[in-house]
């Protein structure tokens, strides 16, 4: 499938089954990125998995040295960034090109976190940056108080990619800001005030959206998110039900289920929990209903198939609207639909949206019903950014990219070849628990062992994090307790990049179980 070179030999040290040999010879590269040809019996321990070939050529860096930045980035950069930077040994990127990163020595990282499962369509795409310099030679700015061409041919666009009503667009900055306008129409059209979200979801770092975010580690001992309330998260693996039919994926559970076909107890069980919270933590009517069609940063959370929609009658039954947060699942990532709601058959009253929107460029924009949107008249409502004529240009471009590439179908072929073959690891690893996602939408989540799955320290996890970066791939992790691989590449990715991050990682996971 894919070619690898161990470092080790003879059994596989916490493999199930598995057992590893060298014989031969084969290529390996130095961490320079030359290529060498050497007998594989005593391998050095630079040896990796060989990495795709790429013809782009960066430039050549020549600024600030690497010493230099992180002064500045300690001496002026606010203290979060710090605390946010991934890696103990810092990576310094100079250059990007599809899915591809360079740092600034001239290392190159295939990238599988597209920053965040921003990237939508490759770093500096041609057609995009294209669309960006004919826009900047033409209007840097202006504001929608005036009437310009891009901010209309773009909604336009934008709203034929939903089914009706759904066909109202209001452009942002960035996903927090469009999540937390969705809470106030919600809130104006409804007459209503609370909210519910799942345990585990974010939806923004902004005050507002703080209340809707259900992870201790984005929250601040402040007042905020007044009238949110978060309900149980339908997670099929690390919850209390859960079997092996119950979500859409081509992977399921290893958890062994004795429903009847076509009837999923787990998903009884977690529709129970929703009603609890409606009669015993909300009023009788409420404004909304956030969910993310998968978890992003809890993890690539999964619920049981039909679990939405019935969550989205209850919700109208007390007054709420239903909002999908496609912040990280939109645009056509996970493979089988071009918004992550439509693999649950519910079409929602409102739909909030970012990242991969303009490939990089900071935007976000809520899509909703005519009716919901008027209601947002009963004040003035002004964003100096928001509609930009460059944001404009760029998310118009991304959209006829994702079509004109085949991205979407990208997503979904090299997706479900990552996902079986991921899922080949989870049988062949103890600490590999779960293997979940559609499309390029993926998570593993990491475990101290099968039986109880309980999370796999954070120190392992940054073992095997770093590892994975040393050899060449960048990806994410999240979950409530940072124990779950996130992979969400630019939605360019080949086969043959899947089969070197496969190689990669099944090193990395290797390299750790023989240490331990």
């Amino acid at each position: 499938m894919f070619k690898i070179v161990s470092r080790f030999s003879g059994p596989s040290v916490g493999h199930i089954g598995e057992s590893c040999s060298l014989i031969g010879s084969a290529k390996f590269h130095v961490a320079n990125g030359a290529l060498c040809q050497k007998s594989a019996v005593k391998s050095p321990a630079t040896d990796l998995p060989e990495m795709p070939p790429c013809d782009f050529k960066p430039v050549e860096y020549k600024d600030l040295s690497k010493e230099r930045m992180m002064e500045i980035r300690r001496q002026n950069c606010h203290p979060m960034t710090m605390k946010v930077t991934y890696y103990k040994k810092p990576v310094f990127i100079h250059q990007g090109h599809m899915q591809w990163l360079w740092d600034v020595d001239g290392k190159r990282y295939l990238d599988l976190f597209a920053g965040v499962a921003t990237v939508s369509v490759g770093h500096c795409h041609p057609k995009v940056t294209a669309a960006a310099e004919k826009q900047l030679r033409r209007l840097w700015h202006t504001t929608n108080i005036y009437v310009y061409p891009t901010l209309h041919e773009y909604c336009e666009k934008l709203a034929s990619f939903f089914p009706d009503p759904l066909k109202v667009v209001y452009l942002t900055n960035s996903g927090s800001e469009a999540n937390d306008l969705a809470m106030l129409m919600a809130r104006l059209h409804t007459g209503n005030y609370d909210i519910i979200t799942f345990r585990g979801s974010y939806h923004g770092g902004s005050p507002q959206t703080m209340g809707l975010t259900s992870n201790a580690a984005y929250k601040y001992p402040v007042a905020n998110g007044l009238g949110c309330t978060n309900t149980m998260c339908p997670d099929v693996f690390r919850g209390p039900w859960g079997g092996s039919h119950c979500r859409d994926s081509p992977v399921q559970t290893i958890r062994e289920c004795g429903c009847a076909q076509g009837h999923c107890m787990a998903n009884e069980h977690y529709i129970g929990q929703l009603k609890e919270t409606l009669v015993t933590s909300v009023p009788s009517r409420i404004a909304a209903f956030f969910g993310e069609p998968i978890q992003g940063v809890g993890g690539a959370v999964q619920y049981p198939k039909n679990y939405l929609k019935e969550a989205y009658r209850l919700v109208r039954e007390r007054g709420g609207i239903c909002i999908a947060d496609e912040v990280q699942t939109g645009f056509g990532r996970t493979g089988s639909h071009y918004w992550g709601f439509q693999g649950h058959d519910v079409i929602p009253d409102m739909v909030t949206m970012a990242k991969g929107i303009a490939n990089g460029f900071p935007m976000g924009a809520v899509v909703t019903t005519p009716e919901i949107a008027a209601s947002f008249g009963k004040g003035v409502h002004f964003n100096t950014f928001g509609g930009n004529p460059v944001a404009c240009a760029i998310a118009s471009s991304v959209l006829d990219t994702i079509k004109e590439d085949g991205a979407q179908q990208i997503s979904h072929d090299v997706g479900t070849y990552l996902l079986t073959e991921l899922a080949k690891f989870r049988d062949k690893y103890e600490i590999i628990g779960d293997v979940r996602g559609k499309g390029l939408q993926i998570g593993v989540e990491m475990v101290k062992d099968k039986a109880s799955r309980d999370p796999l320290s954070p120190e392992a996890m940054s073992e095997i994090f770093e590892d994975v970066k040393d050899m060449g791939v960048l990806i994410g992790k999240g979950g409530l307790y940072g124990q779950t691989f996130r992979i969400k590449p630019p939605m360019c990715i080949t086969r043959e990049d899947a089969d070197f991050f496969l190689a990669v990682f099944d090193k990395s996971v290797h390299n750790y179980m023989s240490r331990r």
